[in-house]
């Protein structure tokens, strides 16, 4: 049983660190860990939405901080300077693809910069990370 929660924990951790800067792959572990049939999936799903949505919001954390001292100009990488122009022009639900390897952590440093609601934006990036995990869940049961 204390495997269960090492495994259970490095799940959450992986799904955390793919969803912030550092790069990752939480939907192997997640795969591999449904593949096994020894884990619930309901749990696994919701541990790595958890995860995944909390290391989200922590860049988008982190992109509200930087927009209190930086000019988009001088801070900002090409790829999220488009980033924070489709947030801008699309709106708060291009928050749901920031599951999107490549894109996905521009768009929540985007929502971050242009301070869009905390708990919109949390609530639809939480929805788009759960069907992604669902999908992964389901394809490999």
């Amino acid at each position: 049983m204390q495997n269960l929660g090492i495994e259970i924990g490095g799940l959450f951790t992986s799904a955390f660190i793919s969803s912030t800067i550092a790069p990752g792959g939480s939907e192997a572990v997640l795969a591999f860990m449904v593949a096994t049939g020894h884990y619930q999936v309901e749990l696994l799903v919701i541990v790595a939405t958890i995860g995944n949505t909390l290391g989200a919001m922590t860049t988008w954390g982190l992109g509200m901080l930087a927009a209190k001292n930086f000019p988009v100009s001088t801070l900002l990488s090409e790829k999220k300077q488009k980033a924070l122009d489709v947030v801008r022009n699309k709106g708060i639900w291009t928050l749901f693809f920031t599951w999107l390897p490549v894109v996905g952590d521009a768009l929540c440093f985007a929502g971050g910069w242009l301070k869009l609601p905390f708990f919109q934006a949390c609530l639809i990036i939480l929805l788009g990370k759960l069907s992604r995990y669902a999908v992964i869940a389901w394809l490999f049961m």
